[in-house]
């Protein structure tokens, strides 16, 4: 018998394992997929020679996660923190650009930039309790009352329909805001949109939005190195269905969804009901471009920032976010592009650049958006589509294949409201325990939600370590 299984190799699964292993306990990680990393995985989709994160590309939650800066993230993985945190094109060659320098950005903004300051620098200077408020379960008294009270308030502000508008009046402001928010892929204003964006973009002054050199594949592989160096052990390729198929153990973290628990083994009635009601929001499309070039954009600033937020104006975005929440793809969709070659030449042969890119689409949709995506990006960007030298698509179906907790093509693991904010998968205080002992869920179903942050599969060992072991779980700053 072993100590401890963990189930799944995304970073909360890692993360979780790492916990165990630093812990001294024997754990064994098992794995369906041929390659360790889940959302971390980076793969030549293209050619050879293209490196292109399958899912998550660059990580402002990883720097500032307490699981990773206890872990030493910074200094066991080579991290780029570019100039330019986000940028935003707009018609006309003009562009919002949000560089890591909060005091720079303001100076871009003009008569918004003030505004900016105001709303964003009390922000940054809290952004430790900010971090803390959101990076757990919301059930429970906040470390930082001042620092949680100035989110809900700000969250509340852009996140009403009677409110959003009020403070900045520029078109480069308010599409800054509403792109950083689009990537919860749910329409606006709401505040659960408001929150996520006002927290990235405050994360985009403070520790900024980094990229790991040669891919998101780096963060998993240093993680494996050091599970490994602790005596853990790893099963690639083996699919887990029931608990049947693992080796005994005195505790099993799964890094799954919801659905996958409830096949795992019997629960209480109650419980798997309560597993049933949890819903999941709509999906992302994803084209991968190897280029013989970088993206011609028109305003050049936007060639400094790896990220780009390419939809136009508040206006469009919103419009283009509805038309997916009532089940087709706009004409001009929102797409978030990376083009991490922009400071990473690893990732393309000399010369050559790589771009990523996704879009929102309906909850399993089959629909190929390459077409969609290269005349949004062409509009702000002319000639783009001269240097395609190769494209590979990726369906919202197709998603759900790579990785099964992306149910539909929704890679955030269940729909991001406010309900299933509490709800993640059950009310709980604890909601990564189960009904069952020695059983608990640590994927990004589980509080406190999506991004590469580890604190699910971390919050999920503590716990396990506590009830099983008598101990504290290590990696607390």
């Amino acid at each position: 018998m072993v100590d401890a299984n963990v189930v799944g190799s995304g970073p909360n699964g890692l993360a979780a394992a790492l916990t165990l292993a630093k812990a001294g306990l024997d754990v064994v990680l098992t794995e369906a997929s041929d390659v360790v990393g889940g959302g971390l995985q980076t793969r030549e989709l293209t050619g050879p020679g293209y490196l292109h994160d399958v899912c998550s590309a660059v990580h402002p939650a990883a720097v500032a996660s307490p699981f990773f800066r206890a872990w030493g993230l910074e200094n066991r993985v080579d991290l780029v923190t570019p100039e330019v945190s986000y940028a935003h094109p707009l018609d006309g060659g003009r562009a919002g650009i949000a560089w890591h320098s909060l005091d720079r950005t303001v100076d871009d903004l003009g008569r918004d930039g003030r505004e900016w300051r105001r709303f964003f620098a009390p922000l940054v200077k809290r952004i430790d309790g900010l971090v803390d408020f959101t990076g757990s379960q919301l059930l429970r008294v906040p470390r930082s009352i001042p620092a949680a009270v100035l989110y809900g308030l700000r969250t509340l502000e852009q996140g009403l329909g009677s409110t959003w508008n009020r403070r900045f009046d520029g078109e480069a402001a308010r599409a800054m805001i509403t792109g950083v928010a689009a990537h919860t892929n749910h329409p606006q204003p709401s505040l659960t949109t408001s929150g996520a964006g006002i927290l990235l973009a405050a994360h985009a002054h403070a520790g900024g939005w980094a990229v790991p050199m040669g891919g998101s594949q780096s963060i998993a592989d240093a993680m494996v190195r050091d599970f490994e160096a602790m005596g853990g052990r790893i099963r690639t390729g083996t699919t887990v269905r029931t608990a049947a198929d693992l080796e005994p153990s005195r505790i099993t973290l799964l890094d799954t969804t919801p659905q996958m628990l409830a096949r795992f083994t019997e629960l209480p009635a109650r419980y798997r009901r309560a597993l049933g009601r949890f819903r999941y929001g709509q999906a992302a499309a994803k084209v991968d471009f190897a280029l013989s070039g970088p993206v011609p954009w028109t305003n050049a600033q936007v060639h400094l920032s790896p990220t780009v937020h390419v939809g136009g104006s508040r206006e469009e975005i919103v419009a283009a976010e509805h038309a997916v929440e009532q089940g087709r793809v706009h004409e001009r969709p929102y797409v978030l592009a990376v083009q991490p070659s922009v400071v990473d030449p690893s990732r393309a042969p000399e010369g050559h650049h790589v771009l990523w890119t996704y879009t929102h689409v309906p909850n399993g949709s089959t629909a190929d958006v390459t077409e969609a995506v290269i005349r949004q990006i062409e509009r702000f960007a002319p000639g783009f589509r001269d240097l395609i030298v190769a494209s590979n698509t990726i369906s919202a179906v197709e998603f759900e294949q790579h990785n099964a907790n992306y149910i539909g093509g929704d890679i955030f693991a269940g729909a991001l409201d406010l309900v299933q904010l509490v709800k993640r998968p059950v009310v709980s205080r604890v909601p990564w325990r189960t009904p069952v002992d020695g059983l608990y869920l640590c994927s990004a179903s589980t509080a406190p939600g999506p991004a590469v942050h580890g604190m699910n599969g971390w919050y999920a060992a503590d716990v396990a370590l506590g009830e099983h072991f008598g101990m504290r779980a290590p990696y607390r700053e």
